[in-house]
């Protein structure tokens, strides 16, 4: 970055400069030809008095190291010039300069000399006796120009150069130096440009939310190691039992179920972490379909029904058919879970509603339950994985604390908002709105 800057201010101070020499050189070429214009007009006007004084004889008497001099007739013939033989040389009379005198008593005109070969400037003044003096000089060209002020603009060319890459490395240190000394792990406390501000409460909200995600990460490998170690440990303790023939014979079936029982709940465990993990990829190669909602919770009850009369809650469905677009496996994930969590939390005479409900551009799913409620305090956590409101009767029950984060994140995947009320001692009600368009 620092080579780039400096490269940067280098090419603009060179820019500047080039374009500062032309236009100055330009300026000087105009004000020297303007110059030179003046000084010609003088010239000719002095001449003029001693050709009308004293006539030939003055021409040939006067200096012409700086001028070309010409003296025309009335006819345009070359009466005198100081530079070639006047017998030879071509009528002058439509000449720029010499037509504009014999109208006016000044000319004046500038042109290639095809007899000199070289860019000439002519002024030409009428004398009283009809003839016209013309006198003309070289005009000097901007490469002329340039040659002579070469060793000072050489010089001013090599200090140019010198500042610039002394200003460029710099400023580019300069420029550069807040960024280098950033400090990443608190970017909210750097004072460095304005404009870096958006990029470092970027940094410093992505930094969060990497915190945040490596403390959730945390959080569930601590979760899943305690969940898989107390069934593991249960298991590993009766089958060490019946192995070591501790067990009287009439209670190894007891031992047996329980056993079957704690690798139940670690199939379901595991079941829900693989669940969780596709959901987290994005759930990519799961096919969407046309699903009939209301149908596929009618089969859930049913599922949930020997479950439901072992804990005296009545499940109740309302609604008719109404088909969305969905991920047919994960669609049943979450009416399945909320339906349990329901049924899990519920009280003995309970009961659990299900409501399907068809809006002009929304499918509304509702469970309600009249079971123990959710404290204020738990609401906002209830969706996280492993977090359970009452951990004694998640365990009896035996629930693996995963089954709401499961439910967000095939919401999400749905592109569909989940909303949640609850009343402590009241009971709850989980409502999922799938947008229809």
């Amino acid at each position: 970055m620092t080579k780039r800057i400096f490269r940067a201010i280098c090419t603009v101070a060179v820019s500047t400069f080039l374009a500062a020499l032309l236009l100055i050189i330009g300026v000087l070429y105009g004000y020297f030809s303007d110059l030179q214009r003046q000084q010609l007009k003088m010239e000719l006007e002095l001449a003029a008095q001693g050709v009308v004084g004293q006539g030939r004889a003055f021409l040939q008497n006067l200096p012409d190291d700086n001028y070309r001099i010409t003296w025309i007739d009335a006819q345009g013939r070359v009466l005198y010039d100081s530079d070639s033989a006047s017998a030879g040389m071509e009528n002058h009379l439509e000449r720029e300069e010499i037509s504009e005198a014999r109208q006016t008593g000044y000319g004046e005109s500038s042109r290639y000399s095809t007899t000199l070969l070289e860019q000439f400037f002519y002024a030409a003044k009428l004398l009283p006796d009809n003839t016209v003096l013309r006198l003309a000089v070289s005009q000097s060209s901007v490469l002329q120009l340039i040659l002579g002020m070469l060793q000072p603009i050489c010089l001013i060319v090599l200090l140019t150069l010198v500042l610039a890459v002394l200003l460029a490395t710099s400023s580019a240190k300069k420029i550069v130096r807040p960024l280098n000394q950033m400090d990443l792990e608190h970017p909210l406390g750097n004072k460095v440009y304005e404009e870096m501000t958006p990029l470092l409460r970027r940094i410093n909200s992505q930094q969060q939310q990497l915190k945040k995600a490596e403390q959730l990460r945390r959080e569930f490998t601590a979760n899943v190691s305690h969940e898989l170690k107390t069934p593991l440990h249960s298991i590993s303790g009766y089958a060490e039992l019946l192995q070591n023939g501790l067990v009287q014979p009439e209670d190894v079936q007891s031992f047996a179920g329980r056993i079957y029982t704690e690798a139940q709940r670690l199939v379901h465990l595991v079941e829900d972490i693989i669940s969780l993990s596709h959901l987290d990829e994005g759930a990519q190669d799961l096919p969407w379909a046309e699903v009939d909602i209301f149908e596929m919770a009618q089969a859930v009850l049913q599922s949930l029904q020997t479950e439901a009369q072992a804990a005296q809650v009545r499940l109740h469905l309302s609604g008719g058919p109404t088909v969305i677009k969905a991920i047919p496996q994960l669609l049943q994930s979450i009416i399945y879970n909320l339906c349990e969590n329901a049924l899990k939390y519920n009280r003995p005479n309970g009961q659990v509603s299900v409501d399907i409900v068809r809006q002009p551009d929304a499918v509304c799913l509702t469970v309600q339950d009249t079971g123990i409620g959710i404290a204020p305090e738990h609401r906002e956590r209830i969706f996280e994985r492993f977090y359970r409101v009452d951990k004694s009767h998640s365990k009896s029950s035996g629930g693996t604390g995963l089954g709401l984060s499961i439910v967000k994140h095939a919401v999400l995947v749905h592109n569909a908002k989940i909303e949640l009320a609850s009343e402590l001692g009241q009971g709850t009600v989980v409502r999922v709105i799938f947008e229809v368009f």
